[in-house]
């Protein structure tokens, strides 16, 4: 992206951004009905006249529609006249507009310094797209996935929009829009956000909250009159984000019950919105949340939106895999050997010591670790939280002679090295606050609340960009750093850009982040960055286009964690999100776990150790190495496969699992996350396999095992396990091993070729 010298933000060429794949071709006008389908999804979309279009239908396949019957989908959709009401039936555009009679929450709006311009009368000007599986029969149009961009004017107010609408191969959609002055006055935007219609037949939301150590909350609520509006005003996009904000039928769960859920692909404000009116109408969407003059548009000037990701399914499952789907299908997507990381933070925090950590790293390659992290403390004058933020050089004292000797015996060891940085941030104790006290963000001229003792660096100044990314590159290039854990800790409280009094500036703060992270990649090739921001801060599909791995949360406390990856998977898959075994006592909740189900609980992620292991014994240094190389052995089909999780009656036991991509095999774990009503615990089922394959299911025992396990019957002698069809897993189940309370047992599976099964579940 390149930075435009008019007035207002980042411009974008929606044509080039985001490596499109070109071969755009035009689409003659007049268009009536037009059908995509892919991925068991269907959108309908009609153009009435040169309106601006309306999405009749997204949802459930609806088939091979034939033309005639596809041309009356919109008069089959047209409400009857109605009394004390607008003379035509209200219309509830992809970009909903008043003038059409919607009295719900427009989707473009803004206005021009004399007041007007503020309600658009959009049209369609041309129409393009990229898909290769198109039939047409006079205006109605059937196509497979791809991408169609929609041009539409108001030539009165001097308005442009480009919408774009993507249907993935996965049934995943997304949707944007670019907003071009095209008058000689300065348009002020507010908002710019599309929308898609919800059935009737969804009367349930699923939002989310969350704060540090407990990100990704979820709630239930009704659907009712009204709009169920969630903004995060966090300038990232914060603890209590939805992975998607969902409205389904009533009690939806994993595995039933059709869902429609968004998500804002966006690392700054944003916002997610559900709204039902009385006439019937619902719709589901969101966009980022500018604030008070963040976006003027000068003539000429563009705004681009982030991409809006909509996903849904039978069952929370299905809609994470058409998100899950995409993404692995993405050029550059991280491979399935992900490498064992371990991260210094909780062996050492700020107390670095040279030889220590050599000999931590030695510790870590001899239990089977691939990626070695150097955390927070290693640069100039960082000794605790309150300084040195800004100033990326090895701190003096600690590191005399640099960092080369523990990154080249990082190297030595055959592991990769990784560099903490916060690039973002800036403590006001530091060399480059001193120097520059003007890079500092603010809406005044006096400093924001304090965070962390920390500010935040403008990196929509040139200045301040050029110096972090030269000093970072050198750093990177000096010692070979081969990943980046790149944190942001704290929220962005009245961050003003001081070059324009105060200008709110979160959105080109967000674009400069970005800007900064693919600059250093394509200066660093192979670079890796983690995406990491008081832990789940920022988990968003915005970032997941510049970062491979995510940090989900600072609590590494097991019990809790099963909960927080639970969530941050139904938008990431596990290949994305990573996943650390920490020492027995949890430094967020005190409470203490045994190693069998931290570990139990960390496979279901990039596995990393977080963990001093030069101060374990033998017997547990043992152990953990063995986790370790079950984990290598599986990390192919955890990272491939789809992600299940069942629906239990039990709140005090779950079930999750990854089922391969041919249904041959299969990895689940069962969890005891408290003292069950129920004494002992009954079945549990293993969803998501072929319904008449045969399986033989069998415990997953690594050292003693987890602790209290009584084994059932069907464990067999030497825990061979038992054979039974697909659909006796998922339907009758499994009797359940007697687990103390805070365990965890794996359970593989694996499809037995020709065979019939020889016993049947326990009673």
């Amino acid at each position: 992206m390149e930075r435009s010298e008019r007035m207002g933000p980042m411009v974008v060429d929606a044509t080039t951004e985001h490596g499109r794949r070109g071969g755009w071709a035009a689409v003659d006008l007049p268009l009536g009905v037009v059908h995509l389908r892919a991925g068991g999804t269907s959108v309908v979309t009609t153009f009435l006249g040169d309106a601006a279009p309306q999405v009749l239908h997204w949802g459930e396949d609806l088939g091979d529609v034939p033309p005639d019957v596809l041309a009356s989908l919109d008069l089959a959709d047209t409400a009857p006249a109605g009394h004390n009401a607008p003379a035509v039936p209200v219309r509830v555009p992809i970009l909903p507009e008043a003038r059409t009679g919607w009295m719900g929450r427009p989707g473009l709006a803004g206005w021009r310094d004399g007041g007007e311009d503020w309600s658009p009368r959009l049209h369609v000007d041309r129409v393009e797209t990229d898909c290769r599986d198109i039939s047409r029969h006079g205006s109605s149009v059937s196509a497979g996935p791809g991408g169609w961009r929609i041009r539409l004017i108001d030539a009165e107010a001097g308005l442009e929009v480009l919408l774009e609408i993507e249907l993935a191969p996965s049934g995943l959609v997304r949707l944007r829009a670019s907003l071009t002055n095209t008058a000689g006055s300065v348009y002020h935007l507010e908002e710019l956000s599309p929308v898609l219609p919800l059935p009737p037949q969804a009367r349930e939301i699923l939002d989310f909250s969350g704060r540090w150590s407990r990100e990704r909350t979820p709630l239930r609520l009704p659907l009712e009159f009204g709009c169920r509006l969630h903004e995060g005003r966090h300038g990232r996009t914060g603890f209590d984000a939805p992975p998607m904000m969902f409205a389904g039928e009533p009690s939806f769960g994993f595995r039933s019950g059709e869902v429609w859920g968004a998500h804002v692909g966006f690392s700054g404000n944003y916002r997610l919105w559900i709204e039902k009116r009385p006439d019937g109408h619902q719709v589901i969407g969101g966009g980022e949340l500018l604030l008070p003059g963040e976006v003027s548009l000068a003539a000429g000037a563009t705004y681009t939106s982030p991409w809006v990701y909509f996903g849904r399914g039978s069952g929370l499952d299905e809609a994470a895999h058409t998100v899950h789907e995409w993404l692995r299908g993405r050029a550059g997507h991280p491979s399935p050997r992900r490498p064992v990381t371990l991260n210094v933070w909780e062996a050492v925090y700020f107390d670095q010591d040279t030889e220590h950590l050599v000999r931590l790293a030695e510790a870590a390659a001899g239990i089977g670790i691939e990626r070695f992290v150097l955390d927070d403390g290693w640069f100039q004058g960082r000794h605790d939280s309150t300084a040195g933020l800004g100033d990326w050089v090895p701190d003096r004292e600690t590191w005399p002679g640099g960092l080369a000797p523990l990154a080249d015996r990082v190297h030595e060891l055959g592991m990769e090295f990784g560099l903490w940085f916060e690039p973002e941030m800036v403590n006001p104790d530091s060399d480059l606050a001193r120097a520059h006290p003007e890079w500092m963000m603010s809406a005044r001229r006096d400093l924001p609340v304090a965070w962390r003792h920390q500010q935040v660096l403008n990196l929509a100044d040139e200045g301040a960009f050029d110096h972090v990314r030269r000093q970072m590159s050198a750093v990177i290039e000096r010692y070979g750093v081969d990943y980046v854990k790149w944190d942001h800790n704290r929220d962005l409280i009245d961050a003003g850009d001081r070059r324009h009094g105060g200008r709110a500036g979160v959105h080109e703060q967000t674009l400069a982040a970005y800007r900064l992270m693919d600059l250093l990649g394509r200066e660093h090739p192979g670079l890796e960055i983690e995406g990491c921001s008081s832990g789940g801060a920022r988990v968003d599909l915005g970032m997941a286009e510049h970062a491979a791995r995510f940090w989900p949360s600072d609590c590494l406390d097991p019990l809790e964690r099963q909960s927080i990856v639970r969530w941050t998977s139904q938008l990431l898959p596990l290949e994305m999100i990573g996943a650390h075994i920490q020492s027995p006592v949890s430094r967020t909740t005190g409470r203490t776990s045994s190693l069998d189900f931290r570990a139990a609980t960390a496979v279901w992620g990039c596995l990393g150790v977080e963990w001093d292991v030069t101060e374990i014994g033998e017997g547990e240094r043992g152990l953990l190495a063995e986790w370790i190389a079950w984990f290598k052995r599986k990390r192919g089909l955890l990272f491939t496969g789809d992600l299940v999780r069942a629906d239990s009656p039990d709140p005090s036991a779950w079930v999750q699992g990854v089922v391969a991509g041919d249904r041959r095999s299969a990895l689940y774990e069962f969890t005891t996350r408290e003292r069950s009503g129920d004494a002992p615990r009954g079945r549990f089922v293993l969803p998501g396999l072929e319904a008449e394959a045969v399986y033989r299911v069998r415990p997953v025992i690594v050292g003693p095992g987890p602790q209290g396990l009584v084994p059932p019957p069907w464990f067999g002698p030497s825990n061979q396990g038992v054979e039974a069809t697909g659909r006796i897993l998922a339907s009758y189940g499994l009797r359940a091993p007697r687990l103390f309370t805070d365990q965890a047992l794996l359970f593989e599976v694996t499809a037995v070729s020709g065979e019939s099964p020889r016993s049947l579940p326990g009673a």
